[in-house]
């Protein structure tokens, strides 16, 4: 790549994630007021990391077996209450496990 289209690729990046984040302050001047398109724009980032998040998950490991495991760990660690960090550990111990015991097994 030629050092003046770095130069040119980097504006344009940098020019569209500012619009992004300043159209809507330039769009709405007034408080938002309706329930439902609060509660909608209040879900977005849940959503959003999700979508990044769960497709990944399950290509996270090269076997679907292990990441489902691993899937499994983590939801019921997170149901009981547990944090963060103790789900991430959960789910990534179990994955492990999950395929050293495949790879033992010689099913993997």
């Amino acid at each position: 790549m030629k050092s003046g289209n770095f130069w040119i690729y980097l504006l344009v990046m940098f020019g569209v994630t500012y619009l992004i984040r300043v159209l809507p302050f330039l769009i709405f001047h007034k408080k938002i007021e309706n329930k439902v398109i609060r509660s909608f724009l209040a879900y977005i980032p849940y959503t959003v990391l999700g979508a990044m998040t769960v497709p990944a998950v399950f290509y996270a490991t090269g076997s679907l077996l292990t990441a489902c495991a691993g899937v499994a760990a983590a939801l019921l660690a997170a149901y009981r209450g547990k944090g963060l960090f103790t789900v991430a550990v959960c789910a990534s111990l179990t994955a492990f496990a999950v395929g050293a015991v495949l790879q033992a097994a010689g099913l993997s």
